[in-house]
């Protein structure tokens, strides 16, 4: 059984235990890597929110677990981060990214009516600052890819009337780029840097219910 495997079915376990209708976070390893629990422990937060995030989760792995990964957990909202391992990949064009995330929030949709869904916008990359290792990747997955790719996950988000958010403000340097000082490897992002974004997230996920109002 795969990493992945193995956590797809940890939370299809821990999903029987939970208390349906909080807030879920799904996505790869951007999302799984966010401490939001912790950063709620620290605060006195008693919020409840589900991280069912996977790494290396592409859209079409996501689309085949959402029952472990949301519709189990019946959200009454969702933030959703999926799409950049997808984008590091020079096989998949943007085109055929955005129709597996538009199959993936028509199922949510469809099982969940009433959901409230955030579309994130994707976390920078910096280049300059990446191991050697990650270049390679980042000769992919370029800032200019990734912000031609939110132009279009803002698009999906209004098509299905869902909110596109991006906290990405304090993440950036000068030059638009993850600064050096928040980022591992030149993509994935340390503890500092979540917590850098925390107050812009939270102030969505305590935002007045929006959708379905009378």
């Amino acid at each position: 059984m795969t990493d992945k495997e193995m956590k797809i079915t940890r939370y299809r376990e821990e999903n029987k235990l939970a208390k349906q209708g909080e807030i879920v976070f799904a996505g790869s390893s951007l999302m799984e890597m966010f401490p939001i629990n912790k950063l709620l422990d620290e605060k006195g937060d008693a919020t409840i929110i589900y991280n069912r995030g996977i790494s290396g989760f592409v859209s079409e792995e996501l689309l085949g677990a959402l029952d472990a990964c949301v519709l189990d957990l019946k959200p009454r909202r969702m933030f959703i981060n999926i799409g950049t391992n997808d984008l590091s990949n020079p096989q998949i064009q943007i085109s055929e990214l955005m129709w597996r995330y538009d199959r993936i929030l028509t199922m949510i949709e469809e099982n969940l009516p009433e959901v409230e869904i955030y579309l994130m916008a994707y976390y920078p990359i910096n280049y300059e600052a990446a191991t050697e290792e990650m270049k390679e990747c980042l000769k992919i997955r370029t800032n200019e890819k990734i912000n031609r790719a939110n132009a279009e996950v803002e698009k999906l988000a209004q098509r299905h009337g869902q909110k596109y958010i991006d906290v990405n403000r304090n993440l950036k340097d000068e030059q638009g780029r993850l600064k050096a000082e928040y980022t591992i490897e030149g993509m994935h992002i340390k503890e500092d840097g979540y917590r850098a974004i925390y107050d812009d997230v939270m102030r969505y996920v305590k935002e007045p219910r929006w959708k379905n109002r009378e």
